[in-house]
């Protein structure tokens, strides 16, 4: 394989595990929260937080990189108008993506807690809930728009 279709091939690949893992963790973190079981709450916001940090992370790092690389050795100018908007996009993905993470590992620690002292969750945990919901849809409409830019390139 060349340069580039291994760059591309590596920037699918973590573009698929950002999105899916993304995707899935909020959804088995919306649903559980539904449950209101908070022992269930505990171990998958538990394991919420190390799938981000797994998996998440790196190709969040890894996505802007390989991107660039790809679109500078493909010979696309950086100035093309659909690689600034899906950089863009992609600012306002990590810009919700971050606090969420800090908003996670909170609800994380509290979760284990009430666990632990067999009570109920404080209400700050479903404050933080709604602000980490809230903050989902955006960065998920963003990174949907930046796909669909990737692929179509349309000015």
């Amino acid at each position: 394989m060349n340069y580039y279709l291994t760059l591309k091939f590596l920037h699918i690949l973590s573009a698929t595990l950002m999105f899916g893992t993304g995707l899935g963790t909020a959804f088995y973190m919306f649903v559980t929260n539904r449950s209101g079981n908070v022992q269930a709450i505990a171990v998958v916001s538990r394991w919420v937080v190390r799938a981000d940090w797994l998996f998440t992370t790196p190709a969040v790092i890894f996505q802007p990189i390989s991107g660039l690389l790809m679109a500078y050795s493909s010979g696309y100018p950086l100035t093309a108008n659909w690689l600034w908007i899906s950089m863009a996009l992609y600012a306002l993905a990590g810009a919700c993506w971050l606090p969420v993470v800090w908003i996670q590992l909170r609800m994380r620690d509290m979760a284990q807690s009430a666990a632990q002292d067999n009570s109920a969750l404080p209400a700050k945990y479903w404050r933080y809930e709604r602000i980490w919901t809230a903050l989902g849809f955006p960065a998920f409409i963003s990174l949907i728009v930046v796909y669909w830019l990737m692929v179509n390139k349309p000015f």
